[in-house]
Protein backbone atom coordinates (compact mmCIF):
# COMPACT_ATOMS: atom_id res chain seq x y z
CA UNK A 1 0.00 0.00 0.00
CA UNK A 2 1.56 3.25 -1.15
CA UNK A 3 -0.29 5.85 0.96
CA UNK A 4 -2.46 6.31 3.98
CA UNK A 5 -6.01 7.64 3.95
CA UNK A 6 -6.24 11.42 4.17
CA UNK A 7 -9.95 11.38 5.04
CA UNK A 8 -11.35 9.87 8.27
CA UNK A 9 -13.23 6.57 8.30
CA UNK A 10 -16.85 7.72 7.92
CA UNK A 11 -18.59 4.70 9.46
CA UNK A 12 -18.10 1.05 10.38
CA UNK A 13 -20.45 -1.11 8.34
CA UNK A 14 -21.46 -4.75 8.74
CA UNK A 15 -19.01 -5.52 5.95
CA UNK A 16 -16.23 -3.84 7.93
CA UNK A 17 -17.13 -5.88 11.03
CA UNK A 18 -16.89 -9.11 9.05
CA UNK A 19 -13.47 -8.08 7.75
CA UNK A 20 -12.31 -7.09 11.22
CA UNK A 21 -13.37 -10.48 12.63
CA UNK A 22 -11.36 -12.20 9.89
CA UNK A 23 -8.40 -9.99 10.73
CA UNK A 24 -8.62 -10.92 14.42
CA UNK A 25 -8.65 -14.63 13.62
CA UNK A 26 -5.63 -14.25 11.31
CA UNK A 27 -3.74 -12.27 13.98
CA UNK A 28 -4.56 -14.83 16.70
CA UNK A 29 -3.62 -17.79 14.47
CA UNK A 30 -0.39 -16.14 13.33
CA UNK A 31 -0.97 -16.24 9.59
CA UNK A 32 -3.29 -16.97 6.69
CA UNK A 33 -2.61 -20.71 6.43
CA UNK A 34 -3.20 -21.38 10.13
CA UNK A 35 -6.46 -19.40 10.00
CA UNK A 36 -7.96 -21.42 7.14
CA UNK A 37 -9.40 -24.20 9.29
CA UNK A 38 -10.63 -21.75 11.95
CA UNK A 39 -12.43 -19.51 9.45
CA UNK A 40 -13.55 -22.29 7.12
CA UNK A 41 -12.39 -20.44 3.99
CA UNK A 42 -9.37 -20.76 1.73
CA UNK A 43 -6.15 -18.80 1.91
CA UNK A 44 -6.91 -16.82 -1.26
CA UNK A 45 -10.25 -15.68 0.17
CA UNK A 46 -8.57 -14.67 3.43
CA UNK A 47 -5.92 -12.75 1.50
CA UNK A 48 -8.57 -10.92 -0.51
CA UNK A 49 -10.53 -9.96 2.61
CA UNK A 50 -7.39 -8.74 4.33
CA UNK A 51 -6.58 -6.62 1.27
CA UNK A 52 -10.13 -5.23 1.30
CA UNK A 53 -9.75 -4.28 4.98
CA UNK A 54 -6.38 -2.60 4.40
CA UNK A 55 -7.86 -0.66 1.49
CA UNK A 56 -10.86 0.30 3.61
CA UNK A 57 -8.71 1.52 6.51
CA UNK A 58 -5.88 2.92 4.42
CA UNK A 59 -3.35 1.08 6.58
CA UNK A 60 -0.91 -1.77 6.10
CA UNK A 61 -1.92 -4.28 8.80
CA UNK A 62 0.56 -7.10 8.29
CA UNK A 63 3.65 -8.26 6.48
CA UNK A 64 3.27 -11.51 4.57
CA UNK A 65 5.63 -13.28 2.27
CA UNK A 66 8.72 -15.47 2.34
CA UNK A 67 9.88 -13.89 5.60
CA UNK A 68 6.68 -15.04 7.29
CA UNK A 69 3.67 -13.32 8.81
CA UNK A 70 3.86 -10.42 11.25
CA UNK A 71 1.58 -7.58 12.28
CA UNK A 72 2.77 -4.06 11.57
CA UNK A 73 2.71 -1.42 14.29
CA UNK A 74 -0.58 -0.16 12.83
CA UNK A 75 -1.86 -3.75 12.68
CA UNK A 76 -1.23 -4.25 16.39
CA UNK A 77 -3.10 -1.03 17.18
CA UNK A 78 -6.02 -2.00 14.93
CA UNK A 79 -6.12 -5.45 16.57
CA UNK A 80 -6.36 -3.91 20.05
CA UNK A 81 -9.04 -1.45 18.90
CA UNK A 82 -10.99 -4.28 17.28
CA UNK A 83 -10.91 -6.32 20.49
CA UNK A 84 -12.47 -3.39 22.36
CA UNK A 85 -15.04 -2.88 19.59
CA UNK A 86 -16.13 -6.53 19.56
CA UNK A 87 -16.29 -6.60 23.37
CA UNK A 88 -18.55 -3.52 23.30
CA UNK A 89 -20.79 -5.11 20.67
CA UNK A 90 -21.06 -8.27 22.74
CA UNK A 91 -21.91 -6.18 25.79
CA UNK A 92 -24.70 -4.48 23.83
CA UNK A 93 -26.03 -7.81 22.57
CA UNK A 94 -25.96 -9.29 26.06
CA UNK A 95 -27.89 -6.35 27.49
CA UNK A 96 -30.56 -6.53 24.78
CA UNK A 97 -30.86 -10.30 25.16
CA UNK A 98 -31.22 -9.80 28.89
CA UNK A 99 -34.38 -7.79 28.24
CA UNK A 100 -35.99 -11.00 27.01
CA UNK A 101 -34.77 -12.94 30.07
CA UNK A 102 -33.52 -15.64 27.76
CA UNK A 103 -30.02 -17.07 27.76
CA UNK A 104 -28.56 -15.97 24.45
CA UNK A 105 -25.22 -14.60 23.40
CA UNK A 106 -21.69 -15.63 24.32
CA UNK A 107 -19.69 -16.52 27.40
CA UNK A 108 -15.96 -15.89 27.01
CA UNK A 109 -13.95 -17.79 29.62
CA UNK A 110 -10.22 -17.67 30.28
CA UNK A 111 -8.69 -20.64 32.08
CA UNK A 112 -5.21 -21.40 33.26
CA UNK A 113 -3.95 -24.81 32.11
CA UNK A 114 -4.63 -28.24 33.64
CA UNK A 115 -7.80 -27.41 35.55
CA UNK A 116 -9.69 -30.18 33.77
CA UNK A 117 -7.98 -32.80 35.98
CA UNK A 118 -9.20 -31.20 39.24
CA UNK A 119 -11.42 -33.94 40.73
CA UNK A 120 -14.21 -31.58 41.85
CA UNK A 121 -14.93 -30.50 38.23
CA UNK A 122 -17.02 -27.50 39.34
CA UNK A 123 -16.25 -25.67 36.09
CA UNK A 124 -17.34 -28.65 33.99
CA UNK A 125 -20.59 -29.09 35.96
CA UNK A 126 -21.35 -25.36 35.74
CA UNK A 127 -20.79 -25.37 31.97
CA UNK A 128 -23.12 -28.36 31.66
CA UNK A 129 -25.83 -26.56 33.61
CA UNK A 130 -25.39 -23.42 31.51
CA UNK A 131 -25.77 -25.41 28.29
CA UNK A 132 -28.91 -27.09 29.61
CA UNK A 133 -30.37 -23.74 30.66
CA UNK A 134 -29.42 -21.96 27.44
CA UNK A 135 -28.91 -24.31 24.47
CA UNK A 136 -28.21 -21.35 22.17
CA UNK A 137 -25.44 -19.87 24.30
CA UNK A 138 -22.05 -19.89 22.57
CA UNK A 139 -19.22 -20.81 24.96
CA UNK A 140 -15.69 -19.72 24.06
CA UNK A 141 -12.80 -21.00 26.20
CA UNK A 142 -9.26 -19.61 25.99
CA UNK A 143 -6.37 -21.38 27.69
CA UNK A 144 -3.88 -18.65 28.61
CA UNK A 145 -1.46 -17.81 31.46
CA UNK A 146 -3.06 -16.40 34.64
CA UNK A 147 -1.83 -12.83 34.02
CA UNK A 148 -3.49 -12.83 30.58
CA UNK A 149 -6.70 -14.18 32.08
CA UNK A 150 -6.85 -11.30 34.56
CA UNK A 151 -5.98 -8.70 31.91
CA UNK A 152 -8.62 -10.14 29.56
CA UNK A 153 -11.29 -9.78 32.27
CA UNK A 154 -10.16 -6.23 33.04
CA UNK A 155 -10.36 -5.04 29.43
CA UNK A 156 -13.63 -6.85 28.66
CA UNK A 157 -12.37 -9.48 26.22
CA UNK A 158 -13.23 -12.16 28.79
CA UNK A 159 -16.36 -12.29 30.91
CA UNK A 160 -14.82 -14.54 33.56
CA UNK A 161 -11.59 -16.34 34.29
CA UNK A 162 -10.29 -19.00 36.65
CA UNK A 163 -6.77 -18.58 38.04
CA UNK A 164 -4.60 -19.58 41.00
CA UNK A 165 -5.11 -16.68 43.39
CA UNK A 166 -1.87 -14.86 44.08
CA UNK A 167 -3.26 -11.56 45.36
CA UNK A 168 -6.17 -9.43 44.20
CA UNK A 169 -5.69 -6.93 41.36
CA UNK A 170 -7.60 -3.63 41.54
CA UNK A 171 -10.84 -3.72 39.59
CA UNK A 172 -11.38 -7.49 39.89
CA UNK A 173 -13.54 -9.67 42.15
CA UNK A 174 -12.22 -13.09 43.20
CA UNK A 175 -14.39 -15.96 44.46
CA UNK A 176 -12.61 -19.13 45.71
CA UNK A 177 -13.61 -22.31 43.89
CA UNK A 178 -11.38 -25.00 45.37
CA UNK A 179 -7.93 -25.70 46.75
CA UNK A 180 -5.04 -27.36 44.98
CA UNK A 181 -1.86 -28.96 46.34
CA UNK A 182 1.40 -28.92 44.38
CA UNK A 183 4.27 -31.29 45.19
CA UNK A 184 7.89 -31.50 44.12
CA UNK A 185 8.50 -34.17 41.44
CA UNK A 186 11.25 -35.80 39.42
CA UNK A 187 10.87 -38.25 36.52
CA UNK A 188 12.31 -41.58 35.44
CA UNK A 189 15.94 -41.07 34.46
CA UNK A 190 16.59 -38.37 37.02
CA UNK A 191 19.43 -39.15 39.49
CA UNK A 192 17.02 -38.84 42.44
CA UNK A 193 14.28 -41.08 41.06
CA UNK A 194 15.52 -44.34 42.59
CA UNK A 195 17.20 -42.94 45.71
CA UNK A 196 15.81 -44.02 49.07
CA UNK A 197 13.63 -41.37 50.73
CA UNK A 198 15.93 -41.27 53.77
CA UNK A 199 18.79 -40.05 51.55
CA UNK A 200 16.82 -37.14 50.08
CA UNK A 201 18.16 -34.40 52.34
CA UNK A 202 17.61 -30.70 51.69
CA UNK A 203 21.13 -30.06 50.45
CA UNK A 204 20.85 -32.73 47.77
CA UNK A 205 17.42 -31.56 46.62
CA UNK A 206 18.29 -27.88 46.56
CA UNK A 207 21.34 -28.47 44.35
CA UNK A 208 19.35 -30.08 41.50
CA UNK A 209 18.41 -28.22 38.33
CA UNK A 210 14.85 -27.01 38.87
CA UNK A 211 12.12 -25.09 37.05
CA UNK A 212 10.74 -21.70 38.11
CA UNK A 213 7.30 -20.48 37.03
CA UNK A 214 6.94 -17.09 35.35
CA UNK A 215 3.32 -16.68 36.50
CA UNK A 216 2.31 -14.97 39.75
CA UNK A 217 2.25 -17.01 42.95
CA UNK A 218 1.50 -16.05 46.56
CA UNK A 219 4.53 -15.49 48.84
CA UNK A 220 4.27 -18.86 50.62
CA UNK A 221 4.55 -20.66 47.25
CA UNK A 222 7.38 -18.43 46.02
CA UNK A 223 9.41 -19.43 49.08
CA UNK A 224 9.50 -23.04 47.85
CA UNK A 225 11.07 -21.98 44.55
CA UNK A 226 13.63 -19.70 46.20
CA UNK A 227 15.02 -22.76 47.99
CA UNK A 228 15.66 -24.54 44.67
CA UNK A 229 18.44 -24.16 42.11
CA UNK A 230 16.21 -22.90 39.27
CA UNK A 231 17.96 -23.04 35.89
CA UNK A 232 14.85 -23.15 33.66
CA UNK A 233 11.46 -21.45 33.59
CA UNK A 234 7.97 -22.08 32.22
CA UNK A 235 4.90 -19.89 31.71
CA UNK A 236 2.45 -22.62 32.78
CA UNK A 237 2.21 -25.99 34.50
CA UNK A 238 2.21 -27.94 31.23
CA UNK A 239 5.55 -26.38 30.33
CA UNK A 240 6.89 -27.42 33.72
CA UNK A 241 5.67 -30.98 33.15
CA UNK A 242 7.47 -31.13 29.80
CA UNK A 243 10.76 -30.23 31.47
CA UNK A 244 10.30 -32.52 34.48
CA UNK A 245 9.54 -35.48 32.20
CA UNK A 246 12.91 -35.05 30.47
CA UNK A 247 14.48 -36.55 33.59
CA UNK A 248 16.83 -33.58 33.95
CA UNK A 249 14.82 -31.24 36.19
CA UNK A 250 12.80 -31.26 39.39
CA UNK A 251 9.75 -29.05 39.79
CA UNK A 252 6.35 -28.53 41.36
CA UNK A 253 3.13 -29.81 39.77
CA UNK A 254 -0.46 -30.02 41.05
CA UNK A 255 -0.96 -33.51 42.46
CA UNK A 256 -4.17 -34.07 40.45
CA UNK A 257 -2.28 -33.24 37.24
CA UNK A 258 0.76 -35.41 38.09
CA UNK A 259 -1.30 -38.39 39.34
CA UNK A 260 -1.54 -40.34 36.00
CA UNK A 261 2.26 -40.21 35.58
CA UNK A 262 2.77 -41.21 39.19
CA UNK A 263 0.42 -44.15 38.70
CA UNK A 264 2.38 -45.21 35.59
CA UNK A 265 5.65 -45.03 37.53
CA UNK A 266 7.01 -42.11 35.47
CA UNK A 267 6.95 -39.45 38.22
CA UNK A 268 7.91 -39.54 41.87
CA UNK A 269 7.09 -37.02 44.60
CA UNK A 270 10.17 -35.86 46.54
CA UNK A 271 9.84 -35.33 50.31
CA UNK A 272 6.02 -35.32 49.96
CA UNK A 273 5.48 -34.51 53.64
CA UNK A 274 7.53 -31.30 53.44
CA UNK A 275 7.88 -30.21 49.80
CA UNK A 276 4.37 -29.03 48.95
CA UNK A 277 2.24 -25.89 48.91
CA UNK A 278 -1.48 -25.16 48.70
CA UNK A 279 -3.14 -22.74 46.28
CA UNK A 280 -6.67 -21.38 46.11
CA UNK A 281 -8.17 -21.46 42.62
CA UNK A 282 -10.63 -18.61 42.16
CA UNK A 283 -13.06 -17.29 39.60
CA UNK A 284 -12.35 -13.70 38.59
CA UNK A 285 -14.81 -11.12 37.24
CA UNK A 286 -14.65 -7.38 36.69
CA UNK A 287 -16.00 -5.06 39.36
CA UNK A 288 -18.83 -2.80 38.26
CA UNK A 289 -19.49 -4.93 35.18
CA UNK A 290 -22.65 -4.42 33.15
CA UNK A 291 -25.58 -6.79 33.52
CA UNK A 292 -24.87 -10.04 31.63
CA UNK A 293 -27.52 -12.71 32.01
CA UNK A 294 -25.35 -15.54 30.67
CA UNK A 295 -22.49 -14.69 33.04
CA UNK A 296 -24.81 -14.43 36.03
CA UNK A 297 -26.28 -17.84 35.23
CA UNK A 298 -22.81 -19.34 35.00
CA UNK A 299 -21.77 -17.76 38.30
CA UNK A 300 -24.88 -19.17 39.96
CA UNK A 301 -24.04 -22.60 38.53
CA UNK A 302 -20.47 -22.34 39.86
CA UNK A 303 -21.78 -21.46 43.31
CA UNK A 304 -23.94 -24.60 43.49
CA UNK A 305 -21.77 -27.07 41.55
CA UNK A 306 -20.26 -29.98 43.49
Amino acid sequence: MNSRRTDPLAQVSDFDLRLLRVFCRVAECGGFSAAESVLGIGRSAISQQMSDLEQRLGLRLCQRGRAGFALTDEGREVYRATQHLLAALEGFRSEVNGLHRQLRGELNIGLTDNLVTVPHMRITHALARLKERGPDVRINIRMVPPSEVEQGVLDGRLHIGVVPQAGALPGLDYQPLYGERSQLYCAVGHPLFDIDEAQLDDARLDSQDAIAPTFRLPPHAQAHYRALHCTASASDREGMAFLILTGHYIGYLPDHYAEPWVREGRLRALQPDARFYELSLASVTRKGRRAHLVLEEFLAALATAH
